[in-house]
C-alpha cells in the first residue's frame, strides 16, 4: 500500500475542542491532525491505501461517521502520486 497526503476543510465555523478531536479519533481519522487556522477548520491526513481515490474515500467516510462534512479536498502537487 501507499501512503497518500491530503487536508480535508470541513463545513461549518468550527473550533478545534478536545470533543471534536476525540470524535475524529474514534470515528478512524487516528491518521489525521486536526487544526484551526484563520476560521477554517482541516484535518491534515497521511493515509495508507490501494490509489488516492480510495485514500480520500475512506477518510470522508470517517469525517462524516463523526458527524461532520468535508467541504473540500485539497493535495499539495508534490504529494500526489508519480506514475512509475
Amino acid at each position: 500500500m501507499t501512503k497518500y497526503e491530503f487536508t480535508f476543510i470541513l463545513k461549518g465555523p468550527l473550533e478545534l475542542t478536545e470533543d471534536i478531536a476525540d470524535d475524529l479519533f474514534e470515528a478512524g481519522c487516528d491518521d489525521g491532525t486536526p487544526g484551526t487556522c484563520e476560521g477554517a477548520f482541516s484535518i491534515d491526513f497521511h493515509r495508507e491505501a490501494e490509489s488516492l481515490e480510495q485514500a480520500i474515500r475512506s477518510a470522508i467516510g470517517n469525517v462524516k461517521a463523526a458527524g461532520y462534512q468535508v467541504e473540500r479536498v485539497e493535495i499539495a502537487p508534490e504529494a500526489m502520486p508519480q506514475p512509475a
